[in-house]
């Protein structure tokens, strides 16, 4: 009983100490809480731009792929050096703070180190990028180039979202899964296609084909998950009536991209599939930021 009563005295005295430390610096009760709910605001836009750049490697090499197949090359061609230029501001950002795109910069030394990884990834995937943008036509060394190089690019991103949501508090560790997770999403809808059309052009076929039913799978059991629950993969569900029905526009378009990823690519219609692939993004991206502005 001794020892309870001492423990109290002391978590008394320290709440005492850092009241009076607030105090004396000129900061009330009320501006220390804006002070942290700014601070839980920026780690919630930090997991869900750094989940973004995921899904912007697997992006890019869908473009750089339809700009192989000719679809629509003119605009795949630009359209992946758009989102070359996102992804490359975007790390900055994330390294060194973004006023226009509302990020903080990391401070974590941690996190800085590995997104100093993926910068180094980004500086060997970036040219051969700039080399197909300026090209009359894609060559499939660089085409097998980025399928060599877009998965390593992915995996330290991911890492580095995964140091962003562990920094997350106790209080708000459930909510950083979810957007992690609700982020991951945009990712492989990305993911799927690349791997779809890497088949399509005659990049390791049955593996390609094997890894996008991989992610199909994944796909589809983190949907659900987002909606209903799924405690494997820390997902609490959702009962907010605007996030449902954000992902139930998620799930309508599921209904018709997925078939379109089981067709075999010579009875495919490449352009409806790309012009799918950015509907879902869409779409899944409205219901992430939607999770975030719910922090």
């Amino acid at each position: 009983m001794g020892r309870i009563i001492a423990f109290i005295a002391i978590s008394a005295a320290l709440a005492g100490a850092v009241t009076s430390s607030v105090q004396a610096q000129g900061i009330d009760l009320v501006q220390l809480d804006s002070i942290v709910q700014q601070a839980t605001n920026e780690l919630a836009r930090q997991i869900n731009l750094s989940g973004r750049q995921r899904m912007l490697t697997q992006k890019m090499s869908k473009e750089a792929l339809l700009y192989a197949l000719k679809v629509e090359p003119a605009k795949s061609r630009l359209k992946m050096l758009q989102t070359a230029q996102l992804f490359d501001r975007t790390l900055q950002g994330l390294m060194h703070g973004d006023a226009e795109q509302n990020l903080a910069s990391a401070h974590d030394p941690a996190i800085l180190k590995q997104l100093q990884k993926v910068r180094a990834l980004w500086k060997d995937f970036l040219p051969v990028v700039i080399r197909l943008g300026k090209a009359k036509e894609a060559d499939r060394a660089s085409i097998e180039t980025i399928a060599r190089l877009n998965l390593p690019l992915l995996a330290e991103m991911n890492r580095a979202v995964k140091m962003f949501e562990r920094a997350s508090g106790a209080d708000t560790a459930e909510l950083a899964v979810v957007i992690n997770l609700a982020g991951r999403q945009r990712m492989l809808t990305q993911k799927m296609a690349k791997e779809y059309l890497l088949a399509a052009y005659g990049i390791a076929p049955d593996a390609n084909r094997a890894e996008m039913r991989k992610t199909i799978a994944l796909f589809g059991q983190t949907l659900k998950g987002l909606l209903n629950g799924d405690p494997g993969q820390g997902l609490p569900g959702t009962k907010d009536p605007a996030i449902r029905a954000q992902l139930e526009k998620v799930v309508a378009l599921w209904a018709q991209y997925r078939p379109m990823l089981q067709t075999p690519p010579e009875k495919a219609d490449l352009k409806a599939l790309q012009t799918m692939s950015e509907r879902i993004l869409t779409e899944m991206n409205r219901a992430v930021r939607m999770f975030e502005e719910s922090w």
